[in-house]
């Protein structure tokens, strides 16, 4: 192994994958031959990769692959029931059977549609992602979780599909503009508030750095590198969300799906919406009681330093509290929310009265 990859392994048994962390494509074919028996696969990637794309594809045909390219269109509006009959069609027509991959090229979109055409097709077929984004390299590629949205609420169709493997480029980075890069960032504050204060001091001493310019930052492989480790012990734990482990690493998220549903898929980048989730469930812990250190201050400047929102976008608030309602973590039509009670520390809490989330909704608007 080059001495500038990281490899972080996703413990399930006999469903272990490996997740490769460096620069380059050079090793991609070795990395994926083992994954992948058919020596058939449908790349797809997202439709602004397209060079990026067919390189790959000829690295794998001139190693004997047979590949179809897929481009799925950019934005959240791609991950629907459109785009994935569009998917499973492709498949029938490479014609690809059990042992053909599907690869993923691109951001948390790309990997979620693909993701569940690859767990719906053939009742289940070798998923390889390689996220091209810095959100979907420390999350949406690890932990199994696939899917589309529907009109009423965000990823409520999918499927668990765990990855064979996950190959992160971080050459991709380059190319990321600086909202996406702040959005991806707003995931690895979130791994730090839930499991690793270790973790935002690393982000605090670098967070400048980090804004200017993220894959020239010295830090940038570690954090990758760190975020994995951390999803990849909770899924270890959690894999199908049954203990409510794996819950926590939906912190922020309840308000930021409502966020992300009320203004249209697309005005907020995800990381965005988290950013302002998390700003909403750390203020709920402390109006509730729950938060024993106040660290409120601490978690927002590191936010803004990271030039990601801070505060609610203004509107009525029943409309983001309707698609609250129906967040997956709901009990009983009780909503249940992921609060911090320290840096580390967080906890799935269910009795929250509802008007206290609002007043925070209220408040935080600006």
């Amino acid at each position: 192994m080059a001495a500038q990859e990281l490899m972080v392994t996703v413990e399930l048994a006999e469903r272990s994958y490996p997740i490769r962390i460096g620069r380059g494509s050079v090793g991609f074919v070795s990395f994926l031959t083992p994954l992948v028996q058919g020596r058939l696969a449908l790349l797809a990637h997202d439709a602004r990769l397209g060079t990026q794309a067919q390189n790959l594809a000829d690295q794998l045909i001139q190693a004997g692959w047979r590949v179809g390219l897929y481009a799925v269109p950019s934005g959240e509006a791609s991950k629907s029931g459109q785009h994935l009959q569009s998917l499973w069609t492709a498949l029938a027509n490479l014609p690809a059977d059990r042992s053909t991959g599907v690869i993923a090229l691109g951001g948390g979109v790309v990997g979620d549609l693909a993701g569940f055409a690859a767990a719906s097709f053939n009742r289940g077929l070798p998923l390889v992602m390689i996220p091209t984004t810095l959100l979907s390299m420390v999350d949406s590629s690890v932990g199994g979780k696939t899917g589309i949205n529907l009109p009423e609420g965000k990823n409520l169709v999918g499927a668990f599909h765990q990855p064979a493997g996950v190959w992160i480029d971080l050459d991709h980075l380059t190319t990321l503009p600086p909202r996406e890069a702040a959005s991806g960032l707003a995931e690895v504050v979130k791994y730090g508030v839930i499991l690793d204060p270790a973790l935002l001091d690393t982000l605090e001493q670098h967070a400048d750095y980090l804004k200017s310019n993220l894959a020239a930052c010295p830090a940038t492989a570690g954090l990758v590198a760190r975020s994995c480790e951390l999803k990849a012990a909770v899924v270890r734990d959690d894999e199908r969300e049954t203990t409510g482990l794996r819950a926590i690493l939906n912190y922020g998220h309840t308000f930021a799906h409502g966020f992300e549903t009320v203004l249209g898929y697309g005005a907020w980048l995800h990381g965005e919406a988290v950013s302002a989730g998390m700003v909403c469930a750390v203020e709920l812990a402390y109006r509730v009681g729950f938060l024993q250190e106040d660290f409120r201050q601490r978690q927002t400047a590191l936010l803004d330093r990271l030039g990601l929102p801070v505060r609610v976008p203004k509107g009525p608030v029943e409309p983001l509290l309707a698609v609250m309602r129906r967040d997956k973590k709901n009990l009983g039509g009780a909503m249940r929310f992921v609060l911090p009670e320290r840096p580390g520390k967080v906890e799935l809490v269910s009795t929250v009265p509802e008007a206290k989330a609002a007043g925070v909704l209220e408040d935080l608007m600006g």
